[in-house]
């Protein structure tokens, strides 16, 4: 909790469901400081990104918490607030214009089994090693959806289905790192270990895309690969990402909101409603191809500045304290996403 200089008290993080309190009253130009602040930051990562090649959402995250201290200033905690949570929604809804179901239809029935059991497993091993090491089965929702669905971009919607309670910045901001970290690191050894099995273009593509945990990352693998892989990789990945919205429904059941209320899909947030509306929308052709680009393009604006904001008002003491066990679940989660794309590949295409 904190409050402005003006007087209104805010939450010191997302509350989707109203756990914490009661959304305050804000002036609007209470959220100008901390917006631009985000605004210039992610502009920085954009930067570093395109000129080092690395991935955007990590820089993101490595210039918020390096910002961290910027979170003391009373004055900026209106637009962070914003940036992490209204915008991160308005991003996620942006996500469905990646997606269409004519090309889920064309992997076949089998593989679309193949893809859900796959994600389903990862999940729930992310699931089982968060409480075996005793971090409680959100935090395992959290990282095993993560590298089931769709890396940051899933992190950040389960955190905000979750809620601050259960999922806290310090968490979410490691799940972030650790993603980040494992995705890039994916895209370089996984083609390795493919060309190493032996592997067609067509089976490559399907256990690339079904394994590594961002978008960019696997296109750029499967693309690294071949052409055929790379077309296999982007259809495989983008069905995972189609998957984020029924998920996120269904955690929306097993982690109703701490105030006691039941989920039901009455009560599904209204992003995933949007996420389910556009990909609809995008599947019939309708939305023309520079307004897809763009809502892509914004979509990745968006997540990478709600990633900024995490960093930014991450409490980074907590973040300290938390050890080497969160990143145990993203790397246990990791490796069951490979092993069971690697035999789901072999199994469909040999």
């Amino acid at each position: 909790m904190v409050k402005t200089q003006d007087g209104p008290t805010l939450p010191a993080a997302a509350d989707l469901y109203g756990d914490l309190e009661s959304t305050p009253v804000v002036r609007w130009r209470d959220y100008g400081p901390g917006l631009i602040v985000a605004i210039l930051a992610t502009l920085a990562a954009a930067w570093i990104s395109d000129r080092y090649g690395a991935p955007l959402t990590l820089m993101a995250l490595l210039v918020g918490l390096a910002l961290n201290f910027l979170s003391a200033d009373l004055r900026l905690a209106a637009g962070l607030a914003f940036a992490s949570r209204t915008l991160l929604r308005w991003g996620i809804v942006l996500v469905g214009a990646r997606v269409t179901l004519g090309q889920i239809v064309d992997l076949g029935p089998a593989a679309l089994l193949a893809i859900v059991a796959i994600l389903v497993l990862t999940l729930l091993s992310g699931v089982a090693l968060a409480r075996l090491l005793g971090l409680g089965a959100a935090f395992g929702a959290l990282a095993g959806g993560a590298v089931a669905i769709c890396g940051a971009s899933a992190a950040l919607a389960i955190a905000t289905v979750l809620g601050e309670k259960r999922a806290n910045q310090a968490q979410l901001a490691l799940v972030l790192v650790g993603i980040s970290a494992a995705s890039s690191l994916a895209m370089v050894a996984y083609p390795l270990a493919a060309h190493r099995l032996g592997m067609g273009d067509a089976a490559a593509g399907f256990m690339l895309g079904a394994s590594i945990h961002d978008v960019a990352q696997a296109l750029g693998a499967g693309y690294s690969y071949s052409g055929a892989a790379g077309q296999t990789a982007a259809i495989v990945k983008l069905s995972r990402v189609a998957l984020l919205a029924p998920v996120l429904a269904g955690l929306g059941w097993f982690f109703p909101s701490t105030g006691g209320r039941k989920a039901s899909f009455s009560g599904i947030p209204w992003f995933v409603v949007g996420f389910f509306g556009l990909a609809a929308l995008n599947s019939t052709g309708m939305i023309p191809a520079a307004i897809g680009h763009g809502a892509q393009e914004g979509a990745s604006a968006l997540l990478a500045c709600a990633v900024t904001a995490t960093g930014i008002r991450s409490p980074m003491q907590t973040l300290l304290e938390a050890g080497a066990r969160p990143l145990l679940v993203i790397a246990g989660a990791t490796i069951a996403a490979l092993a069971l794309s690697i035999a789901a590949a072999l199994w469909l295409v040999g």
